[in-house]
């Protein structure tokens, strides 16, 4: 048997090490795990009292529209529903983008060098080509990505705020650089750490200048359902209709569109959970300060921090209990914030074996 060549050369996506898997290899009782971006206050009570219902109501397939859900974010974003594409986690969007406008081996897809590990996946799953920009300061380099345009550019992916860098590009910045993007071109503006900028959402207002702008943003981050995984788009209500075309159906359980409904009302809690992100990147930016290492100022729910030979010390460090995320940078690891105990308790067994 024969697969596409493609996919010969291809690693499946390594998420970060579970609590489970570290429990069964080295005996740990006490796992600290600061590895996937996950929120360290959980989900907040209004998803978890609506999860709690919702489980009453699993021997019933969901609604495949996801009328409630999309009817929550359209009143909430100010956006039509006929803009919304619901996905399983804001990953099946990007992947179902690739699936839409990638139809041979001549497309190239444009995305910067440190940028988030499932671009290039799904580009070489689709046997597209990658076109990878160099970095600006571990950022995206819209100068560079631009002049990267071919005839054959089908799609551009941005992440804002990036990961694993966690850096952040300016709205004058992404406007002026889609002002001068083919309207043929895809672009896809990656949004899953946006509710962490407290900023003003002006991408939303942008969708009704440019008809080839996509916004994917997540419930898994700021709103804590990370184990739904549950994430959407909003775009042209041409796009969300090929994308919806080619979904799979039911994509989005029930528990998950409930949860999110909730948790889209929920504004208290997701203003502790920003808070309790400000002050948890506080924390890990001055306690790498005290130990003297070089990180990178972050906008989103993470530090990666310059460390000498990072494979050991991210070893040493699962022997202590604490899983954090190696990074395609060298040298560099990636910290998501913990609670304020969880970030104390990680200093100590960091400086231990620094």
């Amino acid at each position: 048997m024969s697969v596409c060549e493609s996919l010969l050369s291809l690693s499946p996506y390594q998420g970060g090490k579970p609590i489970s898997e570290l429990q069964r290899e080295l005996g740990l009782e006490h796992i600290v795990k600061l590895a996937s971006n996950e929120n360290p206050l959980g989900a907040g009570p209004k998803a978890l009292e609506a999860i709690q219902q919702a489980a009453t109501e699993v021997g019933r397939y969901p609604d495949g529209n996801g009328f409630e859900l999309k009817q929550a974010i359209s009143e909430y974003l100010s956006v039509s529903l006929e803009d919304i594409t619901l996905g399983n986690g804001s990953n099946d969007i990007l992947e179902l983008l690739a699936r839409a406008y990638l139809c041979s081996a001549n497309d190239e897809v444009i995305f910067s060098q440190y940028a988030f590990v499932v671009y290039p996946l799904v580009t070489q799953a689709l046997g597209a080509k990658a076109v990878v920009t160099p970095a600006n300061e571990f950022g995206h380099d819209l100068d560079a990505m631009h002049e990267a345009i071919s005839e054959n550019t089908k799609l551009i992916f941005i992440a804002n705020p990036n990961n694993p860098t966690g850096t952040l590009l300016s709205d004058d910045a992404i406007y002026a650089f889609l002002s001068k993007v083919s309207s043929s071109i895809i672009v896809v503006l990656d949004q899953a750490y946006f509710e962490y900028l407290d900023a003003t959402d002006n991408a939303i207002q942008w969708l009704q200048e440019f008809d080839n702008l996509v916004i994917t943003r997540t419930f898994s981050k700021a709103y804590g359902l990370a184990g739904l995984r549950v994430g959407y788009s909003i775009s042209n209500h041409k796009i969300a209709d090929y994308l919806n075309r080619i979904r799979q159906p039911f994509n989005v359980n029930h528990i998950a569109q409930s949860a999110a409904v909730a948790a889209l009302s929920d504004e208290a809690f997701l203003v502790r959970s920003v808070a309790a992100n400000k002050n948890g990147l506080l924390q890990l930016s001055q306690g790498f300060d005290k130990l003297g290492l070089s990180y990178i100022p972050s906008f989103a729910n993470f530090v990666a921090v310059e460390v000498n030979d990072a494979s050991s010390i991210y070893q040493k460090l699962l022997e202590k209990g604490f899983i954090v995320r190696p990074v395609e940078m060298e040298g560099y690891l990636r910290v998501s914030v913990g609670t304020r105990i969880e970030n104390e308790e990680f200093l100590d067994a960091f400086k231990s074996i620094l």
